[in-house]
């Protein structure tokens, strides 16, 4: 029989986050006594999870939990560790996997359990990079785990420098990307999800930087300072616009997002792109850029690309980590442990 439990409401909030590499492995699925044992958590307010109950209920040692609130997580994954669990099925959003691995950071440090996202989520942007099918089930995960298929990737580790706390997650916005973000919301609530949703939101962003003035906000930036590396070099920047705003900062550590955007090329591990100033020529270009080209005199032209194992940043408006807004203040991003999740 499956272990089910409801865990009861509380909350809690934190920042800070690991960063990740795009390595893949395989080898032979984890297995207890009797088989692998799982443990399945999901966000009851998801998209796409009303299936998930009844498909557990039919599986042998399947344990699975549904916080209402993140300050349960922690419990949960505690729970799963004591228990031997071998592999941990998050179904959710990219959200909801930020926050079981910010409550996991603390249970697993560097040794976690096999991964597996089921993407029931209104954005589910790593399981883009990883593969899964949106109609992925619990059966189809135990057969990949049985099979040993594995994407490695290491999240972001977000740290706040005055001592906040510390978020996981896998993609890191602030500036024009938390603009972006917010009106993704507008579209979901308008029912388009993914790849549709980036693709409305990149549109109307395109053309608002286009078409506006400096005090739009689409153009006129945030205020932030970005230092990069061990010795903590200033981030270069050109002449255009405000020398105290940028217009967006990206990192990440997947090595795609949704729609095919591929804006780092070649480039591993944890990765940064930095816009000083939305020219009209860069925007123009902005399709290509997305895609991975980067053009001659890029820096010249206020554009920034680079991979680096450590990056701080001061930020004087919110960020988003993962699809969620988060404060502003000083952060000190770094490359997490590395996860070894079940991929098809």
């Amino acid at each position: 029989m499956s272990t089910v439990f409801k865990v009861p409401a509380a909350r809690a909030q934190a920042p800070g986050a690991p960063t990740g590499a795009g390595e893949t492995a395989s080898g032979p699925a984890p297995r207890v006594e009797g088989g692998p044992r799982i443990g399945v958590i999901y966000n009851p307010r998801s998209h796409r999870n009303r299936k998930l109950q009844q498909e557990v209920e039919a599986l042998p040692g399947v344990s699975v939990a549904a916080p209402e609130r993140r300050g349960e997580l922690r419990g949960v994954l505690e729970g799963f560790a004591a228990d031997g669990v071998t592999c941990i099925v998050v179904s959710g959003g990219d959200g909801t996997v930020r926050d079981v691995l910010t409550a996991g950071l603390p249970v697993f440090g560097d040794a976690w359990p096999a991964l597996a996202v089921i993407p029931a989520g209104k954005t589910n942007a790593l399981n883009a990079d990883l593969g899964a099918p949106k109609d992925w089930t619990l059966k189809g995960i135990l057969g990949a785990l049985e099979a040993g298929n594995r994407a490695v990737r290491r999240p972001l580790i977000v740290r706040d420098r005055d001592g906040g706390g510390e978020l996981a997650g896998f993609i890191f916005g602030a500036g024009v990307f938390t603009t972006a973000v917010a009106a993704g919301q507008d579209a979901h609530r308008l029912g388009a999800f993914d790849s549709l949703a980036v693709g409305a939101t990149a549109v109307w962003g395109m053309v608002q930087a286009l078409l506006g003035s400096d005090r739009n906000r689409w153009r006129r930036g945030e205020r932030m300072a970005i230092r990069t590396g061990a010795d903590r070099a200033p981030l270069p920047r050109s002449d255009r616009g405000d020398p105290a705003r940028r217009t967006f900062i990206l990192a990440m550590t997947v090595e795609q997002l949704p729609a095919n955007i591929r804006p780092f090329a070649d480039l591993e591990g944890m990765k940064l792109i930095a816009l000083d100033y939305p020219t009209r020529s860069l925007l123009a270009r902005a399709p290509a850029i997305a895609r991975g080209w980067w053009p001659a005199h890029a820096e010249r032209r206020g554009l920034h690309r680079c991979a680096t194992d450590r990056i701080e940043i001061d930020l004087g408006d919110r960020f988003i980590l993962d699809g969620e807004a988060f404060p502003a203040g000083s952060y000190e991003i770094v490359p997490g442990p590395a996860l070894s999740f079940v991929v098809p």
